[in-house]
């Protein structure tokens, strides 16, 4: 991404209502992992670092992001030394070296999607899985998109079948951000026909900022349990025989 990027979300990530949003869902997934006590947790682009207080709380954290200046960032922040490394073919760690793998948004950044799953499944323990999230639909697609230096947006099906093609087992396939699905739909839509290539991830008010966090949130019980039908993003929980 662009350096523009990736200071931008470095601002906004504590706050902002799509990322906490996210983050209670990506909660709700990693209990419904279950790692054991002693779990060792690898986050594959990890930016600056705003989900590893998360996974802390479920183990040992190893995180690994190939921006110079964020890696910086995150390690003075976190006290933690984080490393670089690239998909699929530059990741710096034995086979099977972790309870469990997450890529929070990176796949869809990535040229060749199908070699870095397998990538990410070499990495895990038999046992062990691998928690994943993208955004969703092909044609959702918008100048943010651009910005962010995406390759691709996924369908569920197409997701699913890259980690059933990578040898593992998935345990939940879900969209989520549903709720505000049909606004974000409308608003893209409107920005694509007007040739409006303005941001469309700066700080709302703070008023506007905690309603759509609380409007997001309501559905976690949903996308962490039997799931939801459509969505801009999709997790996926899939595990190592």
């Amino acid at each position: 991404m662009d350096r523009l990027i990736y200071d931008r979300i470095r601002d906004l990530e504590a706050d902002h209502w799509w990322f906490v949003g996210r983050r209670r869902i990506l909660r709700g997934l990693l209990q419904r992992i279950g790692t054991p006590p002693d779990a060792r947790i690898l986050e594959v682009g990890c930016g600056a670092g705003g989900n590893v207080p998360l996974l802390r709380a479920f183990g040992a954290v190893t995180a690994l992001e190939p921006d110079d200046e964020s890696r910086a960032y995150a390690s003075e922040r976190l006290g933690l030394a984080v490393d670089t490394g690239l998909l699929p073919d530059g990741l710096p760690y034995a086979p099977e070296s972790f309870d469990l793998v997450c890529a929070f948004d990176v796949v869809e950044h990535v040229d060749d999607d199908a070699a870095s799953v397998r990538a990410l499944a070499r990495l895990v323990k038999p046992g062990g899985a691998i928690l994943t999230t993208v955004p969703a639909y092909q044609w959702m697609w918008s100048h943010h998109d651009v910005l962010h230096h995406h390759k691709r947006r996924y369908r569920l099906p197409a997701y699913r079948a890259l980690f059933e093609a990578a040898g593992l087992t998935i345990e939940t396939a879900t969209y989520f951000n549903t709720l505000l699905f049909p606004l974000a739909a409308v608003q893209r839509t409107a920005k694509r026909l007007l040739g409006d290539k303005s941001a469309d991830d700066a700080m709302p008010p703070a008023a506007l900022n905690k309603a759509l966090a609380s409007v997001f949130s309501l559905e976690t019980p949903l996308a962490t349990g039997p799931g939801l039908p459509f969505g801009l993003s999709i997790a996926v929980i899939a595990r190592k025989a």
